[in-house]
């Protein structure tokens, strides 16, 4: 068996929740069609572990077992893309890949001109989310810290905890140059699919310090989430924010700045999980529905909201231009220096 979001994702449709003859046909698989595993429902269905699979894993036969749903579909209830009520809500996670969604009723989504981004079915009936995945999220600090850590330890100096200075020289930090946050060198996928997208440093001068590229880095990501959730029809009234670099205050801050709403953390770990066990309980009849799973684990672990701060919204609106500004007149270079790559001995 697949799961509802799995099977739609790959051969469905996300208002059906079924298998689509049409993309099936469209993918030349329709030879193939009879491989394709029934779809089951995890939050509605529990099975009992068969005596043989009992033996196997050393648990006991009998052990309910529910399927859960695809990775990022399990995490948009766990981290607050949607509440208690069924009510949808912008999400950020802040993890090595940037994942912004939007949960909403199948019926509202307007697909967009150009093939980006993704829907996914949620364990709640009738509701879905829009999602863009920018490959490069804290990957970019990641980057950032490790070549600081790197050129420490060449010094033979003590390897600080980097990340743990970070609010501070984002408090810090003067006017920052404008960062373009594609480190992955798989490119971009979210809001546009470019393989040859490369990071790069706009506006440096000997006036920036090390504060100010923590500062261009961190709100280059914030930019770039902004960029996402423009290509779902805008940034949605309130963003909540979940992953590990949510715990930074000064981070939120940046986040809310650049998205120009306020940011609330959702603050629950291994959102993924959390959601997995909510489709698992509600199999169960631990809780009577998703809904009700996610007012008892997930509704009282979302922080007050914070509110951009007015300046510094207004500041990044206008670094948001010349961000989508510059990396559609960067296009061509980029294919031009992936070319050369190519054919460099």
């Amino acid at each position: 068996a697949t799961d509802p979001c799995e099977a739609c994702f790959s051969f469905g449709d996300f208002r059906t929740r079924a298998y689509d003859e049409g993309v099936i046909e469209a993918l030349g698989l329709a030879p193939l069609r009879h491989l394709l595993p029934p779809i089951l429902d995890g939050a509605a269905t529990a099975l009992p572990l068969t005596p043989a699979a009992a033996a196997a894993t050393r648990l006991r036969a009998g052990t309910p077992v529910s399927l859960g749903y695809l990775d990022a579909a399990c995490t948009g209830p766990g981290a607050g893309a949607l509440d208690g009520q069924g009510r949808g809500h912008g999400c950020t996670v802040l993890g090595s890949t940037g994942v912004h969604m939007r949960g909403m009723a199948a019926g509202d989504v307007v697909l967009p001109d150009r093939p980006t981004g993704y829907v996914m079915v949620l364990p709640m009936l009738g509701m879905v989310a829009r999602m863009q995945t920018n490959m490069a999220g804290t990957l970019d600090l990641d980057w950032l810290l490790g070549s600081a850590r790197g050129l420490v330890a060449d010094l033979d100096l003590a390897t600080p905890d980097l990340f743990a200075r970070l609010d501070g020289w984002l408090d810090r930090a003067g006017p920052a140059p404008l960062w373009q946050p594609y480190i992955s060198p798989a490119g971009e996928r979210g809001p546009f699919v470019d393989p040859n997208a490369r990071a790069g440093l706009i506006g440096l001068t000997t006036a920036h310090g090390w504060a100010e590229l923590v500062a261009a880095v961190v709100q280059g990501l914030g930019l770039a989430a902004r960029d996402c959730y423009g290509a779902m029809g805008g940034v949605p009234e309130a963003v909540r924010l979940t992953g590990g670099a949510a715990r930074s205050p000064a981070i939120r801050r940046a986040m809310a700045a650049a998205l120009g709403v306020p940011v609330a953390r959702a603050a629950r770990d291994e959102a993924g999980a959390a959601g997995a066990a909510m489709i698992a309980a509600v199999a169960t009849g631990v809780f009577p529905d998703m809904g009700a799973a996610i007012r008892a684990w997930v509704d009282p672990r979302v922080e007050a909201p914070e509110a951009p701060d007015p300046a510094a919204a207004a500041r990044q609106a206008r670094r948001f231009a010349h961000h989508t500004k510059a990396r559609r007149r960067l296009t061509p270079l980029w294919a031009a220096m992936a070319r050369d790559e190519r054919t460099d001995p």
